[in-house]
């Protein structure tokens, strides 16, 4: 094969299928689109290239940076993209949550631009969240950027509707599809490949794939996240499937065994698939067709990896810890309502208030006195044994008062008389409550 440029090689992925001894399935044939193996190691390159084809010769003209929020993928495929065409790129960013990913941005010469200690937690109270800082900047500083808006582009959308959906047809000697799964982040792929293949069967279930509240998936978004995505549109999916970090490392596991170099999002969807699909199976008196997408390589989360799964790597898991707590421990742990928290604070033992939001949301707007110890932080601090003391009272803060539920229940166990700010910072915002800002915040 001889090829001028990396960008002619985006797309024409293989579709393989999957062995039935793998998932078990008698009725259904599972079949995996193998993204990872675009040029870039993903499927944003189709997208990312859809949006920049346009436009990346004026912007080199005009002497303007592309500039786009993203936690991994589209910013590595935006960035070679642009590096080609001389073209400077800049990121801005909450959610990288894996080393290797920013080291690879970094390598590609991308300006990275990070929010430090933002939480993966929902906020809705975060008045500066990366877009909205973009638009900012962008409105600031006039003809400097090109801001591609990857989560409201429909360029998006079209690159998976004109390949993806296409080249599964195709592949499959167009036969329908019945079922497709895929991770929820844009929404871009699961939108434009499900739209392109209903045209083929208007039956087709459209399965998406979401991370549980408080487990961070890289690439994919919670629920409640789903809202901020402009692309999303609820209405086109029959089922959305919680996973939990759990999920993804087995489906990355399995994957990986069998030759597939999936990252987290690939297993997430596999895992999901199989669950759903075994229950349609059983159901099941004729042949029917399922496909998920592998959507990057399993090499740029090995970090991730080692802190989740470090018996992977020869390493004894930490059973004691805040990561490790049940949902029936959760359910236990001890929740005050905004004037109870008040009066509790108040009386008896000294009180410490903990805010587990991001940094930029604590500068907006906290509870007087509060301490900034975003999620990710004190999970890892915990990993070196207990923070507080027992001769004071601690009041966790997150945004709707569902992380800060699970400290509680590690840290009571611990001794630490705690309890959970219930309906978390907006509730004690909504109740009234006096607020601090941060001088910086208020301007």
């Amino acid at each position: 094969m001889l090829v001028k440029k990396m960008t002619d090689l985006i797309g024409r992925t293989p579709l393989l299928e999957i062995d039935p001894s793998v998932h078990g399935l008698k009725n259904i044939t599972l079949y995996a689109k193998l993204e990872h193996l675009n040029p870039f190691g993903s499927l944003k390159d189709r997208p990312a290239w859809k949006i920049l084809q346009g436009q990346i010769a004026g912007a080199a003209a005009l002497d303007q940076t592309v500039i786009e929020s993203s936690s991994g993928n589209m910013a590595k495929a935006m960035s070679i993209i642009c590096n080609m065409h001389g073209v400077p790129f800049r990121v801005v960013t909450s959610r990288i949550q894996v080393r290797e990913v920013k080291q690879m941005l970094q390598l590609l010469g991308a300006e990275v631009t990070e929010f430090p200690g933002m939480s993966s937690c929902p906020d809705p109270s975060d008045p500066n969240n990366p877009i909205a800082w973009i638009e900012r900047l962008v409105a600031a500083e006039p003809g400097k950027y090109v801001h591609t808006t990857q989560f409201t582009n429909e360029m998006n959308t079209a690159a998976h509707f004109d390949g993806t959906g296409p080249e599964i047809l195709a592949d499959l000697g167009g036969a329908p599809v019945d079922y497709f799964i895929a991770g929820m982040g844009t929404t871009g792929s699961s939108r434009g490949t499900s739209e392109f293949l209903r045209l083929h069967n208007e039956k087709l279930q459209l399965i998406g794939v979401v991370a549980k509240k408080g487990d961070g998936v890289p690439g994919i978004r919670n629920a409640d996240e789903m809202f901020e995505v402009g692309l999303f549109r609820k209405e086109l999916y029959q089922q959305i499937v919680e996973v939990s970090i759990d999920d993804a490392i087995d489906g990355i596991v399995t994957l990986t065994r069998m030759g597939v170099l999936a990252g987290p999002t690939s297993g997430a969807a596999f895992t999901a698939a199989v669950k759903r699909l075994r229950e349609i199976d059983a159901t099941l008196t004729e042949p029917k067709k399922a496909v998920f997408i592998v959507n990057d390589r399993v090499e740029w989360y090995l970090s991730y990896l080692q802190k989740y799964r470090p018996q992977l790597f020869g390493v004894e898991a930490r059973k004691d810890s805040p990561r490790n707590v049940n949902a029936g421990q959760v359910s236990k742990a001890k929740e005050l309502a905004p004037a109870a928290a008040e009066k509790w604070l108040a009386g008896g033992k000294s009180a410490l208030v903990v805010d587990l939001r991001g940094a930029l949301a604590f500068k907006a707007g906290r509870i007087a006195g509060s301490i900034n110890l975003p999620t990710e932080q004190l999970d890892d601090l915990a990993e070196w044994g207990v923070p507080f003391s027992q001769d004071q009272r601690v009041l966790f803060v997150c945004p709707v008062g569902d992380q800060s539920k699970r400290f509680v229940a590690y840290f009571a166990s611990k001794g630490i008389d705690c309890a959970s700010l219930k309906g978390g910072f907006i509730a004690w915002r909504d109740a009234g409550k006096p607020l601090q800002k941060s001088v910086s915040a208020r301007k």
